[in-house]
């Protein structure tokens, strides 16, 4: 086990990378640094050359990659903060925090313990950094997710750490939906607060592993919500998961086509 030393910052970022996307890279790096006050931890393979292409103040350290998929490379990082570290979340290679959003999405978990997650809005934009569309979500996307679309952005989010750690973390098992998953359990401990402000951006483009496994993420995900609810309605899920999953690819299909069309015309 790798301990991270103690930090002044009460707020921890993880990377996740195979250190393939420089320029997207540096880009998110910066990102998170004007979002706040945190300790930035980059997990990427072991040889990857990280800190041969960017600056050493983007990020303040470098954790080997187990190994054993997404979901575990996330998990392992946020298990190394030191315990000043009161405050988690993952951001991809490719994504964007908001300017000062880390201080937006932390402030309502300060005021009050019973809070154990903040999420807002998040953007979509294309490989370019174009907006294709707003994620707007809302206070009801914490209720939708049991049984409908998942709507609480991921990016941006903000999670109390300890109870990250009494949740159990991240289900490794999941390639593509795990945030759902975790999102659900998160919720037997406490309050999910939405706060109506852009706090990320996501790129939607063809290298993203969310875009490229859309078809295993919306499988995932209509698994985990089945998974969670009572014993005797799961035998029904059927009547509006289906319709559900397919909605959710039309959609997918038309953020693919936007972001290709922002493409064509750049």
């Amino acid at each position: 086990m790798i301990s991270l030393p103690m930090t002044t910052c009460d707020i921890g970022i993880v990377v996740p990378t195979l250190g393939t996307r420089d320029k997207y890279l540096h880009q998110t790096l910066s990102s998170i640094r004007k979002a706040g006050n945190a300790q930035i931890v980059i997990v990427a393979p072991i040889g990857a050359k990280l800190q041969e292409s960017l600056e050493n103040d983007l990020y303040d350290h470098l954790l080997p990659d187990p190994g054993k998929g997404l979901s575990a490379a996330i998990d392992f990082a946020i298990r190394e903060f030191s315990d000043e570290i009161k405050f988690v979340n993952w951001l991809g290679d490719d994504d964007l925090l908001a300017l000062n959003s880390l201080n937006c999405s932390s402030k309502p978990m300060r005021e009050s313990d019973e809070i154990v997650m903040v999420y807002g809005k998040c953007e979509y934009i294309d490989g370019s950094g174009n907006k294709i569309t707003t994620n707007r979500s809302g206070n009801y996307a914490k209720f939708l997710m049991r049984f409908g679309p998942q709507l609480v952005s991921q990016p941006g989010s903000l999670i109390r750490k300890n109870v990250y750690l009494a949740a159990g973390g991240l289900n490794h098992s999941y390639k593509c939906a795990f945030d759902l998953d975790l999102f659900i359990r998160l919720q037997k401990f406490g309050k999910m607060h939405y706060t109506p402000k852009v706090l990320a951006s996501f790129r939607w483009h063809a290298d993203s592993l969310t875009v490229a496994s859309r078809s295993e993420s919306v499988k995932e995900a209509r698994e985990i919500r089945i998974s969670a609810l009572p014993f005797y309605i799961r035998n029904f899920a059927a009547i509006w998961e289906y319709p559900i999953s397919f909605a959710i690819g039309i959609v997918g299909k038309l953020l693919t086509h936007y972001s290709h069309v922002r493409k064509r015309s750049d």
